[in-house]
Protein backbone atom coordinates (compact mmCIF):
# COMPACT_ATOMS: atom_id res chain seq x y z
CA UNK A 1 0.00 0.00 0.00
CA UNK A 2 2.82 1.87 0.79
CA UNK A 3 4.34 1.91 -2.27
CA UNK A 4 1.23 2.34 -4.18
CA UNK A 5 1.04 5.70 -2.32
CA UNK A 6 4.86 6.31 -3.40
CA UNK A 7 4.06 5.68 -6.81
CA UNK A 8 0.91 8.15 -7.13
CA UNK A 9 2.81 10.60 -5.15
CA UNK A 10 5.66 10.81 -8.11
CA UNK A 11 2.91 10.60 -10.68
CA UNK A 12 1.57 13.81 -9.12
CA UNK A 13 4.60 15.73 -8.92
CA UNK A 14 5.70 14.37 -12.84
CA UNK A 15 2.01 15.93 -13.83
CA UNK A 16 2.61 19.00 -11.89
CA UNK A 17 6.17 19.97 -13.66
CA UNK A 18 4.69 18.98 -17.21
CA UNK A 19 1.61 21.54 -16.51
CA UNK A 20 3.57 24.00 -15.09
CA UNK A 21 6.09 23.35 -17.96
CA UNK A 22 3.03 24.06 -20.61
CA UNK A 23 1.63 26.91 -18.31
CA UNK A 24 5.49 28.73 -19.23
CA UNK A 25 5.14 28.34 -22.57
CA UNK A 26 4.62 31.42 -24.73
CA UNK A 27 1.58 31.05 -27.19
CA UNK A 28 1.96 33.30 -30.26
CA UNK A 29 -0.72 35.43 -30.34
CA UNK A 30 -3.46 35.88 -33.55
CA UNK A 31 -4.27 38.91 -35.71
CA UNK A 32 -7.74 38.66 -37.10
CA UNK A 33 -7.41 38.23 -40.50
CA UNK A 34 -4.08 37.77 -40.69
CA UNK A 35 -1.66 34.66 -40.60
CA UNK A 36 1.73 33.88 -39.04
CA UNK A 37 4.18 33.22 -42.10
CA UNK A 38 7.55 33.77 -39.82
CA UNK A 39 8.87 34.58 -36.88
CA UNK A 40 12.19 34.07 -34.98
CA UNK A 41 11.67 33.60 -30.96
CA UNK A 42 15.61 33.20 -30.48
CA UNK A 43 14.80 30.75 -27.58
CA UNK A 44 17.58 28.55 -28.88
CA UNK A 45 21.63 29.51 -27.18
CA UNK A 46 23.90 30.27 -29.72
CA UNK A 47 24.48 31.59 -33.28
CA UNK A 48 21.22 32.95 -34.63
CA UNK A 49 19.16 30.50 -36.89
CA UNK A 50 21.13 30.63 -40.20
CA UNK A 51 18.48 29.63 -41.61
CA UNK A 52 16.99 33.25 -40.90
CA UNK A 53 20.09 35.57 -41.13
CA UNK A 54 23.09 36.24 -42.69
CA UNK A 55 25.46 39.46 -41.79
CA UNK A 56 27.18 42.06 -43.11
CA UNK A 57 30.87 42.34 -42.59
CA UNK A 58 33.40 45.67 -42.31
CA UNK A 59 32.83 49.21 -42.77
CA UNK A 60 29.56 49.65 -44.62
CA UNK A 61 27.46 52.67 -44.33
CA UNK A 62 27.28 56.42 -42.98
CA UNK A 63 30.98 56.42 -42.42
CA UNK A 64 29.71 54.76 -38.68
CA UNK A 65 32.46 53.88 -36.14
CA UNK A 66 31.64 50.24 -35.87
CA UNK A 67 33.46 47.24 -37.66
CA UNK A 68 30.11 44.78 -38.46
CA UNK A 69 31.00 40.85 -37.68
CA UNK A 70 28.60 37.90 -36.89
CA UNK A 71 30.73 37.34 -33.18
CA UNK A 72 28.51 40.51 -31.91
CA UNK A 73 25.49 38.67 -32.30
CA UNK A 74 24.16 35.81 -30.30
CA UNK A 75 21.07 34.32 -28.71
CA UNK A 76 20.89 33.77 -24.94
CA UNK A 77 17.90 32.91 -22.72
CA UNK A 78 15.52 33.70 -24.94
CA UNK A 79 16.53 37.05 -26.64
CA UNK A 80 18.84 37.96 -29.65
CA UNK A 81 21.52 39.99 -28.21
CA UNK A 82 23.11 42.70 -30.41
CA UNK A 83 26.45 43.76 -28.66
CA UNK A 84 28.80 46.74 -29.42
CA UNK A 85 32.20 46.34 -28.00
CA UNK A 86 36.05 48.00 -27.57
CA UNK A 87 37.43 45.65 -29.78
CA UNK A 88 41.46 47.05 -31.30
CA UNK A 89 42.41 45.34 -34.38
CA UNK A 90 43.70 46.02 -37.68
CA UNK A 91 41.27 47.16 -40.54
CA UNK A 92 42.06 44.27 -43.30
CA UNK A 93 40.68 46.48 -46.22
CA UNK A 94 42.87 49.57 -45.34
CA UNK A 95 45.05 50.96 -48.05
CA UNK A 96 46.51 54.53 -46.99
CA UNK A 97 45.06 57.16 -44.73
CA UNK A 98 45.38 59.12 -48.22
CA UNK A 99 42.52 56.89 -49.54
CA UNK A 100 38.90 58.89 -50.18
CA UNK A 101 37.04 55.54 -49.04
CA UNK A 102 36.70 56.17 -45.51
CA UNK A 103 36.08 52.36 -45.40
CA UNK A 104 39.86 52.15 -46.41
CA UNK A 105 41.63 54.73 -44.88
CA UNK A 106 40.79 54.04 -41.02
CA UNK A 107 43.85 51.62 -39.74
CA UNK A 108 42.56 50.08 -36.98
CA UNK A 109 39.31 48.80 -35.55
CA UNK A 110 38.27 50.19 -32.35
CA UNK A 111 34.71 49.22 -32.02
CA UNK A 112 32.68 46.27 -33.17
CA UNK A 113 28.85 45.54 -33.75
CA UNK A 114 26.58 43.08 -35.77
CA UNK A 115 24.17 43.51 -38.54
CA UNK A 116 21.89 40.90 -39.19
CA UNK A 117 20.02 41.11 -42.69
CA UNK A 118 17.43 38.40 -44.02
CA UNK A 119 18.01 39.21 -47.42
CA UNK A 120 17.73 35.60 -49.68
CA UNK A 121 16.60 33.75 -46.80
CA UNK A 122 13.54 35.75 -45.50
CA UNK A 123 11.67 38.32 -47.79
CA UNK A 124 8.26 39.40 -47.71
CA UNK A 125 5.95 41.96 -50.04
CA UNK A 126 3.31 43.03 -47.26
CA UNK A 127 2.11 42.06 -43.68
CA UNK A 128 2.29 42.96 -40.68
CA UNK A 129 5.93 43.11 -38.97
CA UNK A 130 6.60 43.13 -34.95
CA UNK A 131 9.04 43.39 -32.93
CA UNK A 132 9.59 43.22 -29.45
CA UNK A 133 13.00 45.26 -28.18
CA UNK A 134 15.17 47.24 -25.50
CA UNK A 135 16.76 49.21 -27.10
CA UNK A 136 20.41 51.42 -25.64
CA UNK A 137 19.10 54.71 -26.03
CA UNK A 138 22.84 56.14 -24.50
CA UNK A 139 24.10 59.29 -27.04
CA UNK A 140 26.29 57.94 -29.83
CA UNK A 141 24.61 54.52 -29.98
CA UNK A 142 21.90 53.95 -33.61
CA UNK A 143 20.22 50.81 -33.22
CA UNK A 144 17.69 50.13 -36.56
CA UNK A 145 14.93 47.70 -37.65
CA UNK A 146 14.54 48.40 -41.00
CA UNK A 147 13.70 46.86 -44.26
CA UNK A 148 15.18 47.10 -47.42
CA UNK A 149 14.09 45.90 -51.08
CA UNK A 150 15.85 43.90 -53.12
CA UNK A 151 16.77 45.94 -56.22
CA UNK A 152 20.78 46.85 -56.24
CA UNK A 153 20.69 50.48 -56.18
CA UNK A 154 20.10 52.81 -52.81
CA UNK A 155 17.09 54.38 -52.61
CA UNK A 156 15.61 53.05 -55.38
CA UNK A 157 14.97 49.82 -53.84
CA UNK A 158 13.02 51.57 -51.19
CA UNK A 159 13.70 51.64 -46.97
CA UNK A 160 11.28 51.70 -44.13
CA UNK A 161 12.57 52.45 -40.79
CA UNK A 162 10.50 50.52 -38.81
CA UNK A 163 12.27 52.05 -35.91
CA UNK A 164 16.07 53.94 -35.52
CA UNK A 165 16.95 55.51 -32.58
CA UNK A 166 19.93 58.74 -32.23
CA UNK A 167 20.80 61.55 -29.84
CA UNK A 168 17.21 60.94 -27.52
CA UNK A 169 14.81 60.75 -30.87
CA UNK A 170 12.73 57.60 -31.90
CA UNK A 171 12.67 57.89 -35.54
CA UNK A 172 9.71 55.96 -38.42
CA UNK A 173 10.90 56.50 -41.74
CA UNK A 174 10.11 55.77 -45.56
CA UNK A 175 12.22 56.47 -48.03
CA UNK A 176 12.73 56.24 -51.97
CA UNK A 177 14.70 58.02 -54.98
CA UNK A 178 13.82 61.29 -56.03
CA UNK A 179 14.66 62.69 -59.40
CA UNK A 180 18.34 62.98 -58.79
CA UNK A 181 20.36 59.07 -58.70
CA UNK A 182 20.80 58.11 -55.48
CA UNK A 183 19.09 60.87 -53.51
CA UNK A 184 15.63 59.83 -51.49
CA UNK A 185 12.85 61.28 -50.54
CA UNK A 186 11.86 61.30 -47.09
CA UNK A 187 8.80 60.83 -45.44
CA UNK A 188 10.65 61.13 -41.63
CA UNK A 189 8.74 61.66 -38.23
CA UNK A 190 10.79 62.18 -35.03
CA UNK A 191 9.53 61.59 -31.78
CA UNK A 192 11.99 62.69 -28.64
CA UNK A 193 11.65 59.61 -26.10
CA UNK A 194 11.12 61.82 -23.42
CA UNK A 195 7.61 62.98 -24.77
CA UNK A 196 6.28 59.82 -24.24
CA UNK A 197 5.95 60.69 -20.10
CA UNK A 198 7.38 57.21 -19.08
CA UNK A 199 10.72 57.83 -16.56
CA UNK A 200 11.22 54.11 -16.83
CA UNK A 201 10.85 54.04 -20.80
CA UNK A 202 14.77 53.48 -21.55
CA UNK A 203 14.83 50.73 -19.31
CA UNK A 204 11.99 48.89 -20.73
CA UNK A 205 11.10 46.51 -23.57
CA UNK A 206 8.66 47.76 -26.48
CA UNK A 207 6.61 46.68 -29.27
CA UNK A 208 7.61 48.53 -33.06
CA UNK A 209 5.28 47.35 -35.57
CA UNK A 210 4.63 47.93 -39.27
CA UNK A 211 1.49 47.69 -41.32
CA UNK A 212 2.27 47.44 -44.91
CA UNK A 213 -0.04 46.45 -47.57
CA UNK A 214 -1.22 47.99 -51.33
CA UNK A 215 -2.17 50.93 -50.37
CA UNK A 216 -0.34 52.46 -47.19
CA UNK A 217 2.67 52.02 -44.60
CA UNK A 218 1.76 52.43 -40.84
CA UNK A 219 5.05 52.43 -38.37
CA UNK A 220 3.79 52.00 -34.57
CA UNK A 221 5.29 51.78 -30.85
CA UNK A 222 3.30 50.26 -28.11
CA UNK A 223 0.21 50.86 -30.47
CA UNK A 224 0.96 54.22 -30.79
CA UNK A 225 1.05 55.87 -34.51
CA UNK A 226 4.21 57.41 -35.77
CA UNK A 227 3.90 57.95 -38.96
CA UNK A 228 1.88 56.92 -42.13
CA UNK A 229 2.81 57.00 -45.56
CA UNK A 230 -0.22 57.03 -49.02
CA UNK A 231 1.70 53.97 -51.72
CA UNK A 232 0.24 56.86 -54.32
CA UNK A 233 3.08 58.87 -53.39
CA UNK A 234 5.94 56.27 -53.19
CA UNK A 235 7.40 55.79 -56.58
CA UNK A 236 10.87 56.65 -57.85
CA UNK A 237 11.28 60.10 -59.95
CA UNK A 238 14.07 58.24 -61.33
CA UNK A 239 12.08 54.96 -63.07
CA UNK A 240 8.79 55.43 -62.03
CA UNK A 241 8.48 52.26 -60.38
CA UNK A 242 7.45 52.00 -56.63
CA UNK A 243 10.01 49.86 -54.67
CA UNK A 244 7.00 49.38 -51.94
CA UNK A 245 4.94 46.85 -54.21
CA UNK A 246 8.00 44.09 -54.02
CA UNK A 247 9.80 42.52 -51.94
CA UNK A 248 11.51 43.75 -48.90
CA UNK A 249 14.40 41.82 -46.63
CA UNK A 250 14.58 42.72 -42.68
CA UNK A 251 18.05 44.47 -40.92
CA UNK A 252 18.25 44.31 -37.38
CA UNK A 253 21.90 46.46 -36.33
CA UNK A 254 23.47 48.69 -33.59
CA UNK A 255 25.54 51.42 -35.24
CA UNK A 256 27.83 53.57 -33.11
CA UNK A 257 28.71 56.96 -34.45
CA UNK A 258 28.42 58.34 -37.87
CA UNK A 259 26.87 60.79 -39.59
CA UNK A 260 23.65 60.57 -37.36
CA UNK A 261 24.79 59.01 -34.37
CA UNK A 262 27.31 61.58 -33.22
CA UNK A 263 29.77 61.92 -30.60
CA UNK A 264 30.16 58.50 -28.51
CA UNK A 265 33.06 59.13 -26.28
CA UNK A 266 30.16 58.97 -23.56
CA UNK A 267 28.99 55.38 -24.38
CA UNK A 268 29.84 52.42 -22.24
CA UNK A 269 30.77 49.88 -23.88
CA UNK A 270 29.83 46.90 -23.93
CA UNK A 271 26.57 48.06 -25.20
CA UNK A 272 22.88 45.79 -25.97
CA UNK A 273 20.63 45.96 -28.02
CA UNK A 274 18.16 43.34 -27.07
CA UNK A 275 15.20 41.58 -28.97
CA UNK A 276 12.45 39.16 -27.90
CA UNK A 277 11.24 38.68 -30.73
CA UNK A 278 10.44 39.38 -34.86
CA UNK A 279 6.85 37.91 -36.27
CA UNK A 280 5.75 38.41 -39.79
CA UNK A 281 2.16 37.80 -40.65
CA UNK A 282 0.23 38.07 -43.69
CA UNK A 283 -3.40 38.62 -44.88
CA UNK A 284 -4.83 35.09 -44.88
CA UNK A 285 -6.19 33.99 -48.45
Amino acid sequence: MKKCKALFNIFICVLCIVSCSSLKKEVIPKIKGYQLVWSDEFKKDGRPNDQNWDYETGFVRNQENQWYQKENAFCKDGYLVIEARNENKMNPDFTTIEDKDWRKNRDLIHITSSCLISKNKQEFTYGIFIMRAKIPTQIGLWPAFWTLGLEPNWPTNGEIDIMEFYKGDLLANVAWESNSKWKPVWRANKYPISKFNNENWVNEFHVWKMEWDKSSIKLYVDDQLLNEVDLKETYNLTNHKNPFHKPQYLLLNLAVGGVNGGDFSDVKFPSKYIIDYVRVYQKQE
